[in-house]
């Protein structure tokens, strides 16, 4: 397990890219629990969000989009930790490395597989180090599903199942195909990644359908979507992610001699729930909420200051694009597609773990909304 850092070492300051519901839900509270990392600045085209926010937080540094590149030569940040709609994510990593600034990128980390590889190439020729935000690569529940799975406790594992599903309502960047919205690419993509750290492989095919009930919010996305993935030894992993159900987040691998059933797998928030099912008999197990973003803020300021290349590196996020556009060939073909993903040299496990306390205090938000129209 990874304990936070001694608050006595040296901070690697952040500027948060972009000021929309996740970032101010989840993201900017979590500094205070960061205690080797520091938020200094902040960079959105709102003025209300900047001042507003930069109060709340004590931040001296605010910016407009236009001033970024002002922000990246001021000296006075280290890192950042980019939470933009996803078609803009490359644009601002490949800046952002040309000024030999560190890049924490949510996910997905781009829209295709070329803007994926030109972030990575970007970072290797400026020597900066890049980090693919899968905050559940630092979970402990998450974890411990892995070391469950490698203990062979449920045999060998064989089929993985999950459900992601939620609300989103009309108007929401989600649901705007142009920015990269889209099921796949804003929840799938926790399915997806989950299947191959459970797994510890990667698919050789897949295959995927849409349907949409006809609504106007999903007239440029599809309501829902399912997917088949195959992977090396007859595997299969399937999953449905839907925007227009109600809230659903779990997974179940099931092995030759039994099965784990991980409820809220993929929250930000609440308690995780383990139900092993091995030889008729039931074991269950509850697991805490913690910080997931700082933890994050933990881990990838720790690489930075230990000169170490972290886990969910832009490879990572790069195999999990190619899975997303793959699967969307075959929903254009209605066909299985052969996929060749790079050997992932390095997985998450249990050693990654990091647990810091979850935010107890209410957090106000300025100018944003709940994506699932929820308080």
């Amino acid at each position: 397990m990874v304990a936070a850092q001694n608050t006595s070492a040296r901070k690697i300051r952040y500027a948060v890219i972009g000021l929309g519901w996740f970032a101010q839900a989840a993201a900017l509270p979590s500094f205070v629990h960061a205690e080797n990392s520091e938020l200094v600045a902040l960079v959105s085209d709102d003025p209300e969000k900047r001042e507003q926010l930069s109060k709340l937080y004590n931040i001296q540094h605010t910016y407009s989009y236009d001033q970024y590149d002002n922000c990246l030569k001021s000296g006075e940040i280290d890192a950042v930790y980019i939470a933009l709609p996803d078609h803009l994510h490359c644009e601002y990593a490949v800046r952002t490395a040309r000024a030999g600034i560190h890049i924490l990128c949510e996910k997905p980390m781009a829209v295709t597989e070329e803007e994926c590889k030109a972030i990575i190439q970007a970072a290797q020729e400026n020597r900066v180090k890049l980090m693919i935000a899968y905050r559940l690569h630092l979970e402990e529940a998450n974890l411990q599903a892995v070391e469950t799975v490698r203990s062979g406790k449920i045999g060998e594992p064989r089929i993985f199942n999950s459900l992601f599903t939620q609300q989103t309502v009309a108007g929401n960047v989600r649901l705007d195909k142009g920015k990269g919205g889209g099921t796949l690419d804003d929840i799938g993509i926790y399915c997806i990644n989950a299947a191959r750290y459970l797994f510890q492989d990667e698919p050789i095919a897949v295959f995927a359908t849409s349907a949409t009930n006809g609504e106007e919010r999903f007239s440029e996305v599809a309501e829902m979507t399912t997917a088949i993935l195959r992977f090396p030894g007859d595997r299969l992993a399937t999953f449905v992610c839907s925007f227009g159900a109600a809230s659903i987040s779990a997974y179940r691998i099931v092995g030759t001699k039994g099965d784990l059933q991980v409820d809220l797998a993929y929250s930000t928030h609440g308690e995780i729930k383990h139900t092993l099912t091995v030889g008729g008999e039931k074991q269950e197990r509850s697991f805490e909420p913690h910080d997931q973003l700082a933890a994050e803020f933990v881990y990838f300021s720790d690489c930075i200051l230990q000169n170490k290349e972290p886990e969910p590196s832009g490879e990572e996020g790069l195999i999990d694009v190619q899975i997303i556009r793959a699967l969307y060939r075959s929903i254009e073909t209605g066909s299985f597609v052969q996929i060749d993903t790079p050997n992932r040299q390095q997985r998450p496990t249990a050693d990654q773990t990091i647990e810091i306390p979850p935010v107890q205090e209410a957090v106000k938000l300025i100018n944003v909304a709940d994506p699932s129209g929820g308080s």
